[in-house]
């Protein structure tokens, strides 16, 4: 790891002025996954890091419709919130599945967001063929082992999975995020936040180079309203999704009146499944119309022989979760 220059940011203005300034500058908040990236696997090496830990952007507030939480709350202080675990039970078990409680304790809820793949190609700096780290380079993983990766929004370009649970749920539900920039806030729904690889893995979000996210808007479900976060790993310690669902539904008398459906563990961003959630729409809840959504939710994937499994593994993830929610067998 080279040298590199540590500031302490004390206003947001002045972290995303000296950032944009400078293209080898970076932020620095939990550290949880910046440090793995240029120690452990030593494929970033900025110049200059700007550490956000103390800014004014850790906090958490709940309003009749919505709650929001500033880009430094901590995976643990969100999880413990009693609106998040009332009204949000999809959001709390995301993040308990997450990590484990001393990395739930570091990491930020911006950073989540943010974190990068753990694609074994993308973080082995001795791997030539990787689009996201040199575009153009082609993707190895496509030709090689590739167990932990996705089949939805994939393509030859890129295969590479996104790794986090929390977003899957946020973007089932509609949140967005507020981001500070040079010229001042704007808002973007976390569904068009993320980007497919298409031809630019190397370009994983709408962030320009310097963009701050300073508060994610996370709208809350009606209080009868049923939801939960299944998630099918390796091994029930911390470990990533080889599949995951985030699910959300309004029961009237047996029949689905509203679901949301957010899947992980097998999208190169995290994945609305917004087809399936109209098809359950005005719906019986049963195995019947739950396995006809996830047919849906799982249309078209791209795999390699490493990847095949996850098809029927997603599409069994996504009927289990919706018997959970509704309680039906």
């Amino acid at each position: 790891m080279r040298p590199f220059e540590y500031i302490q940011a004390t206003e947001p203005a002045q972290a995303v002025a000296t950032v944009t300034a400078d293209p080898d500058a970076d932020y620095l908040a939990g550290g949880t996954t910046e440090v793995d990236l240029m120690l452990k696997d030593g494929i970033i090496s900025p110049d200059r890091l700007v550490d956000i830990t103390r800014l004014p952007l850790k906090w958490i507030t709940a309003g009749a419709d919505a709650i929001r939480v500033g880009a430094t709350t901590t995976m643990e202080e969100l999880a413990a919130d009693p609106v998040v675990s009332a009204r949000l039970p999809l959001v709390r078990e995301a993040l308990l599945r997450s990590a484990s409680v001393q990395l739930r304790n570091m990491a930020t809820i911006g950073g989540n967001l943010l974190q990068r793949t753990r694609c074994r190609y993308f973080r082995d700096p001795t791997v030539d063929a990787c689009n996201k780290r040199e575009p153009g380079s082609g993707c190895a993983a496509v030709r090689g082992p590739a167990r932990m990766h996705a089949i939805l929004g994939a393509s030859k370009n890129c295969i590479a999975l996104n790794a986090s649970d929390l977003a899957v749920s946020l973007v089932a539900l509609d949140a967005s995020v507020q981001i500070l920039g040079p010229s001042g806030m704007h808002r973007v729904p976390l569904t068009e936040f993320y980007l497919e690889p298409r031809d630019t893995p190397d370009v994983e979000t709408v962030l320009a180079h310097g963009e701050l996210i300073t508060e994610i808007e996370i709208p809350l479900l009606p209080p009868a309203a049923r939801s939960a976060y299944l998630k099918v790993r390796d091994r029930t310690s911390y470990e990533f999704a080889l599949a995951s669902a985030a699910v959300a539904v309004e029961l009237d008398g047996g029949v689905i009146r509203a679901a949301r459906i957010g899947l992980g563990g097998v999208g190169t961003i995290p994945w609305r499944a917004f087809d399936a959630e109209h098809l359950l729409s005005g719906k019986p809840a049963g195995d019947a119309a739950f396995r006809a959504a996830a047919e849906v939710a799982v249309r078209d994937p791209f795999t390699v022989p490493g990847t095949a499994f996850k098809v029927e593994l997603a599409k069994r993830t996504l009927v289990r979760a919706l018997h959970t929610v509704t309680d039906t067998p």
